[in-house]
């Protein structure tokens, strides 16, 4: 009874002396819980303003907020992203001028776009490889038309898995300069007209991929780093002059070899009906709430995967014993 006794007392008066760190402890533990669920409510809050509303609320055409026609640089019939977000501009009224290196890849799309939804669609040629001269027949035709849209495209082919040490120079020295040049000269070229009319509205649709360093993808994480920072900067500059900058960072859409069916890979008309909803509402987005969840599923794992790598990088180094 006495070694009971004994053990009793002690475990009181460990108890009572702890008691303090007890409370510490409990009180951080409340102020951690309490800080998740504010950043919960608050990205819960951002996702229904973003993705929703906009869906349920009706707004002003396109056309009375922006303008009444959009450049697209860089679509194609193989740009699925590109083309569905062209058709749900024509679908909304926007008459449409693609700039393109290659007529025949955008022709027949322009032709059945001006039919279906009784649209203007112009088609300029512009060799960007020829300076400054390739710019002029982009000016002519976009002389006395109210230019409200310009959309940049990322070139699909960065897609693709490949090691940088494995491209052609000339090759490299081409995507860059469609993909990071031409898209910064052609917002050189709209922003003027969008300026003097104080409205209009730059899309730049690049990738999910600048969220994260992919190995195989060197050029598409670069280029897709670059047109997300170029956008912001845009938008900072130029909101007071009445222009909305967009920032558009989409995950995977579904094409002809995608088999599998997902909220997540949505057809490319349901994206870009999403994505559009958000003209005006966010100046950097994915545009599809699914994606979005993505984005932040990704966020997480990427601080885990970061301090997992500073600690071994600290272990290595001798900072760590």
């Amino acid at each position: 009874m006495a070694a009971v006794d004994s053990f009793q007392f002690l475990y009181r008066e460990i108890a009572r002396s702890c008691s303090f760190y007890f409370e510490t402890l409990a009180l951080v533990g409340a102020l951690y819980t309490a800080s998740k669920a504010v950043i919960l409510l608050r990205d819960c809050c951002t996702l229904v303003r973003v993705h929703f509303l906009p869906r349920m609320i009706p707004s002003r055409r396109l056309t009375h907020r922006f303008g009444d026609w959009a450049v697209i640089y860089g679509k194609d019939d193989t740009h699925l992203r590109a083309k569905a977000y062209a058709e749900e501009l024509a679908r909304q009224g926007v008459s449409l001028i693609f700039v393109t290196q290659d007529h025949t890849a955008v022709r027949d799309s322009a032709s059945s776009l001006s039919q279906t939804y009784g649209v203007e669609a112009v088609v300029v040629l512009a060799d960007f490889c020829l300076d400054q001269s390739a710019s002029k027949p982009i000016k002519d035709a976009m002389r006395g038309k109210d230019v409200g849209f310009l959309v940049n495209c990322l070139d699909q082919a960065l897609a693709s898995p490949r090691s940088l040490t494995d491209m052609p120079e000339q090759a490299l020295m081409d995507l860059l300069n469609k993909n990071v040049a031409v898209a910064t000269l052609m917002a050189r070229l709209v922003l003027p007209g969008m300026v003097e009319r104080r409205r209009g509205a730059v899309i730049n649709i690049s990738s999910g991929a600048c969220s994260r360093p992919l190995p195989g993808r060197v050029t598409l994480t670069a280029s897709t780093g670059y047109l997300d920072h170029f956008s912001r900067a845009l938008h900072l500059e130029y909101s007071r002059s009445g222009i909305f900058v967009q920032s558009l960072i989409p995950f995977q859409v579904r094409n002809q070899t995608t088999t599998l069916k997902s909220w997540f890979v949505p057809k490319p008309e349901v994206y870009a009906r999403h994505a559009i909803s958000t003209l005006g509402v966010s100046n950097r987005t994915t545009g599809y709430w699914p994606h979005t969840l993505q984005v932040s599923k990704k966020k997480q794992k990427k601080i885990i995967l970061e301090s997992k790598l500073s600690l071994v990088s600290s272990r290595k180094n001798g900072y760590l014993q």
